[in-house]
């Protein structure tokens, strides 16, 4: 890019790049537009189209997985291909499934839909009701998370005249019977929102009612993070239950019970809860110390509901943790507790059924204890599941394959199996471990070409937030235009994640989410020791959360990194909870406007600790414009601040794509060929192209 493209520092707002935060403002739309001829200018082209058209046919491939939920009997799927970008809402039957060319019945075309209309519709959500033909579905502009509610009719495959339709708004809802809705949603005016942005409260929205005549059945405070209903018919009456978040980690569980009483729970607020019939589990993220007993963090418990609300504490322990070893996620089945396990990151399933006499517990059967495996019921509604389990089972050089665990006891069988993608002769996936700057052993998983060169071309990344575990996926963008042209790439399990459980995340965030910066530059430097590579030859990308990071890559570790890609991202930390859902991060990151906790962000906000006369890496920093979650001011503004000192930073931004990469595979493809072309520019390495 030329000197007079750069902005410039004159303006004399203390913020001088403010501006950029108006997301359809004229003058940061101009900057936009300006700033997406520059980059394509440089890595746009003919290559770029070639790479970009070889993953957008990987992604656009018919023998891909058609990953499917049961409703009723009826396998549904959401299926985007070339000649369906935006989707195909259909359905099948699992006998038909289970043949190698299913026929499928077509119940909406997103694509006809959004052409009638003249709308950017994208299909974001279906909320349906056992033992009915209709449903409410939640229609996204380009991506974004406020949706359009309209009823739509399953046995004609039509919209309802007249039927249950609510304006853009964030949030949802779930049915209660026919007539009725539990309405959470953000819709409703001033004061019908959260800080955050989300619904404040619940309510009953019976049909024919105008949405503003809804009975509220429950409200939260405004700096509350969301609050939402649902409904839980595995019980022999219906009933409710109401989550208030008050924060990303703490809730207050309330259930309301068929006469319209509504009970809150006796529980900590750190807890994850999954209820089925007279039963139900939580999961602690503190200790809790109850009738003499104290629990530790992260153990799991169980009690027989209408016992627990008789006053009865006496809770039987299913799950405890190890320093390694931590639960990923639970849920019923039929009446089964299924628990996903992390141990030393291999995944494990254990089940737990319980009865009059206790609970008993076995091992899901016939799944490897190596690689990623993800298992989940096959039913949408818990009230109509046999215990029928879904399981994929991949790694970084398998793609992979879909099993269906009959009633959650019998072996794995394989109802479909991924392509190949990428050729993976020669390569090889090792685990190693760095050492952070506090002695913290911080896990890797590098795939590659086997042996050490001191210059392989390597592709890092990371997220190190909100408890999300960073697990190695077979990746056909990062195999095909990546690992097959000689690359190596390396995902890191930063703290921040929910790899090692709560004292993992809670290890990097807030104060210590410096701390997990440390870590992937650490990891950086563990392959520049290993002799693996050396740090010109270092790409990384991260995206969101990893925005953050990628952004103290730059301003704290640039001697590590060739080139830096960072997408979608958070990086004004003073700024952040006032953009978008910003606020509802308080209890990841801080809150900037209490001076102790600015104190520990302004060591992680690269926004204001960017200085001039560094050598910085290059890098670019794309977003979307349909962000609604993460504002794309964040990345117009680093962007621009880093072009006004004279740094080499380019910028990216599609007008569509929600928090994601695009609203179909042609999108979403363009947007990853853009930034390996860039990491790939920038790193030296040509990989045999013209």
């Amino acid at each position: 890019m030329t000197v007079d493209d750069r902005p410039t520092l004159s303006a004399p707002d203390d913020d001088p790049w403010l501006w950029l935060e108006e997301i359809e403002g004229r003058q940061a739309l101009d900057f936009v537009e300006r700033q997406n001829s520059l980059t394509l200018q440089a890595f746009g082209g003919a290559a770029f189209e070639r790479d970009r058209d070889i993953l957008a046919a990987i992604y656009d491939r018919p023998d891909n997985i058609p990953y499917v939920s049961r409703r009723g009997t009826d396998l549904h799927n959401l299926w985007k291909d070339a000649v369906n970008p935006r989707g195909l809402w259909r359905r099948t039957t699992l006998a038909e499934f289970r043949k190698a060319a299913p026929v499928w019945e077509t119940m909406l075309d997103i694509d006809q839909l959004a052409a009638k209309e003249g709308e950017d519709w994208l299909l974001s959500g279906i909320a349906t009701m056992p033992g009915s033909s209709r449903a409410i579905l939640s229609l996204s502009r380009g991506g974004s998370d406020a949706v359009t509610l309209r009823e739509f009719d399953l046995a004609t495959k039509s919209f309802v005249a007249d039927g249950f339709t609510l304006p853009e708004a964030k949030g949802g809802v779930d049915w209660l019977d026919a007539d009725t809705l539990l309405l959470s949603s953000a819709h409703g005016g001033e004061g019908m929102a959260t800080s955050s942005g989300y619904a404040r409260t619940v309510r009953l929205w019976r049909r024919g009612q105008k949405v503003e005549q809804a009975q509220m059945i429950i409200e939260t405070a405004a700096d509350h993070m969301s609050i939402y209903g649902m409904a839980d018919d595995t019980a022999p009456v219906p009933r409710v239950w109401i989550v208030d978040q008050i924060d990303f980690f703490n809730g207050e569980i309330w259930l309301r019970d068929a006469a319209g009483t509504i009970t809150k729970l006796d529980l900590p607020t750190g807890v994850w809860m999954q209820a089925h019939g007279d039963w139900f589990a939580i999961k602690l993220r503190k200790d809790w110390q109850v009738e003499g007993r104290t629990y530790a963090t992260d153990t799991v418990l169980g009690i027989s509901l209408s016992a627990f609300l008789a006053g009865n504490r006496d809770f039987a322990v299913l799950f405890e943790p190890a320093p390694r070893r931590a639960l990923q996620g639970l849920f019923w089945a039929a009446g089964k507790l299924v628990l996903s396990i992390l141990d030393e990151l291999k995944p494990q399933f254990e089940i737990c059924t319980p009865s009059a006499t206790g609970w008993s517990r076995e091992t899901l059967p016939g799944l490897p204890e190596i690689g990623v495996v993800d298992v989940w019921p096959l039913d949408r509604h818990p009230s109509e599941s046999n215990g029928d389990l879904l399981a994929n089972v991949q790694d970084p050089l398998t793609p992979p394959s879909l099993l269906l665990i009959a009633r959650g006891v019998a072996s794995p069988t394989v109802l479909k199996q991924a392509p190949k993608t990428f050729t993976a002769d020669g390569l090889v996936v090792t685990q190693h471990e760095a050492i952070s700057v506090d002695g913290e052993r911080i896990p890797y998983v590098q795939t590659g070409p086997a042996g050490e060169t001191g210059d392989a071309p390597v592709f890092m990344s990371a997220y190190g937030g909100f408890a999300v575990s960073v697990k190695p996926y077979y990746n056909p963008s990062l195999g095909k235009l990546w690992l097959e042209r000689g690359g190596t790439t390396v995902q890191a399990n930063l703290r921040g994640g929910g790899e090692f459980g709560t004292r993992w995340h809670d290890a990097g965030r807030l104060a210590g989410k410096k701390l997990s910066h440390d870590d992937f530059a650490a990891v950086a430097a563990d392959l520049v020791r290993r002799g693996v590579t050396s740090a010109k030859r270092i790409a990384a990308q991260g995206g969101s959360n990893g925005g953050i990071l990628i952004t103290n890559m730059l301003v704290r570790y640039p001697e590590r990194f060739g080139a830096l890609f960072c997408t979608i991202p958070l990086i004004d930390m003073r700024r952040y909870t006032k953009l978008l859902a910003g606020a509802s991060w308080i209890a990841e990151y801080g809150d900037p406007d209490k001076v102790e906790e600015w104190e520990w962000l302004k060591t992680y906000s690269a926004y204001h600790n960017v200085k001039a006369g560094q050598s910085y890496p290059p890098i670019l920093i794309a977003t979307t414009r349909r962000d609604d979650r993460v504002h794309p001011g964040h990345a117009r503004k680093m962007a621009a601040k880093l072009q006004a000192m004279g740094y080499e930073a380019w910028f990216y931004e599609p007008a569509a794509g929600g928090h994601g990469y695009g609203k179909d595979n042609k999108e979403r493809a363009g947007f990853e060929v853009l930034g390996f072309r860039f990491l790939k520019d920038k790193i030296g390495w040509r990989d045999g192209e013209t």
